[in-house]
């Protein structure tokens, strides 16, 4: 066979013998090393000249054209001469092809690029090149091994948050009888835009623990290099951060405030709905039915959406208790966007004043919270630093999850995502 051919198929190390075609159109190609060298694997003594035995080895490789291809490894066998060695006869080996392998190495970083740049299922990728979940899995495995030994690249800015891993679950264990079965995990984000997101690492669990635990895990330098840390108005988390990273500045995230207060105007609207009718609200009502109007940001309906916000809570709202949530919620909005850390202090006391004067159970508790949360949320209007990032790394998370359709296996969900993010990142 010309040397054409062997530049064309192109598998490193190896030379076409012959190439043809069956009647059922598989194309039957092959192939022998180009060495003509080789080394006892147990002394590392060389051998050449004819081999003792040729034995032939099916070896999955890269589709080419859109014919089947069925490629064969012709080996040779060769004898040690070495009196010493008791390794007497040995067979040729290749880096491509390693011992007890079938499939070639660039069909398996082939598998696993395929099935880490998208969120495909592992079966659809098997079928697509004719080969096993295994061997796709295999893949995924290697690659996820040798990405974790890679150092952690330093970071100055870290993204905390918590995601669901599997589905609410009830399993019956003898002796305790029914148990709820809630698994979550933390993800750990680098927020830095300068550079693409990276997804740092993955721990089982939600609590302050977990993030210890990760952190704790991680090298003295590389923990002294954060700055600012960004997470949910978690406790747990922040008592984490605090005595694991103490010269980093905690921020929280302002979605989760604006959160916060469209969960209390819910609360009120749904209980003003009891209080006034006895009952919860139904679609007649102009207040369930322009429910998500009094979740939208004020400045986004526009003159009509306003008018028609108007003349909702004036049918429904005859104690004014809605609207006074709906307008702590506005101020809160308002203070979240404050240009200047003045404009915050300002804003800030027309927020607590209108939370004195409603003077209801819900706006009174996310009144305590920002309190509570008052030096990190100072620490965002100063910084603007977000967890954007983290949520969309969760986002990936749940859209692998529905791929998989559940992950039973947390160290392969984890390789998965892992290796997803990285793979779009790079991209």
């Amino acid at each position: 066979m010309s040397d054409a051919t062997s530049l064309l198929f192109d598998l490193p190390g190896f030379r076409v013998v012959s190439c043809e075609e069956d009647d059922t159109g598989v194309r039957r190609v092959v192939v022998t090393q180009t060495a003509d060298e080789h080394a006892c694997p147990r002394c590392g003594v060389l051998v050449n000249g004819k081999p003792y035995d040729l034995r032939e080895s099916r070896v999955k490789d890269l589709p080419m054209g859109h014919r089947r291809l069925e490629v064969i490894w012709r080996k040779r066998r060769y004898r040690c001469w070495e009196q010493r060695c008791p390794q007497r006869v040995f067979t040729e080996r290749s880096a491509q092809v390693p011992p007890r392998c079938r499939l070639t190495a660039r069909l398996r970083i082939r598998l696993e690029q395929a099935a880490s740049r998208s969120a495909r299922a592992l079966s659809d990728v098997a079928a697509e090149y004719e080969v096993s979940w295994w061997s796709v899995h295999q893949a995924l495995v290697v690659a996820a091994v040798g990405r974790a030994q890679l150092p952690l690249p330093p970071v100055r800015m870290l993204g905390l948050d918590e995601t669901r891993a599997r589905s609410l679950r009830w399993s019956w264990a003898d002796g305790d009888g029914w148990r709820l079965s809630n698994p979550w995990m933390t993800s750990f984000v680098d927020l830095d835009l300068g550079r693409p997101g990276w997804l740092l690492g993955l721990v089982p669990g939600r609590s302050g623990a977990a993030v210890a635990t990760w952190l704790a895990g991680q090298d003295p330098a590389w923990r002294a290099e954060i700055r600012v840390v960004a997470l949910d108005p978690s406790a747990p988390f922040a008592a984490a951060v605090r005595r694991l990273l103490p010269q980093a500045v905690i921020v929280v995230d302002h979605w989760h405030l604006v959160r916060l207060a469209n969960q209390a105007v819910t609360e009120v609207r749904q209980r003003v709905t009891r209080e006034q009718l006895g009952r919860r609200g139904r679609r007649a009502d102009p207040v369930w039915a322009h429910r998500r109007l009094l979740l939208a940001a004020g400045d986004r309906p526009g003159k009509h959406g306003l008018a028609r916000l108007r003349d909702v809570l004036a049918v429904d709202d005859p104690t004014n208790e809605i609207g006074a949530a709906w307008g702590i919620k506005e101020l809160l909005r308002q203070l979240l966007a404050a240009p200047t850390r003045h404009d915050a202090r300002h804003r800030l006391f027309r927020f607590y004043e209108a939370v004195l004067a409603a003077d209801m159970p819900e706006t009174t508790r996310l009144a305590e919270t920002i309190s509570t949360w008052w030096p990190a949320i100072e620490a965002f209007l100063q910084l603007r630093i977000t967890n954007a990032r983290t949520e969309g790394s969760n986002r990936v998370i749940k859209q692998l999850k529905r791929v998989g359709c559940g992950y039973r296996n947390q160290a392969n969900y984890e390789r998965r995502i892992v290796l997803h993010v990285a793979a779009k990142n790079a991209a």
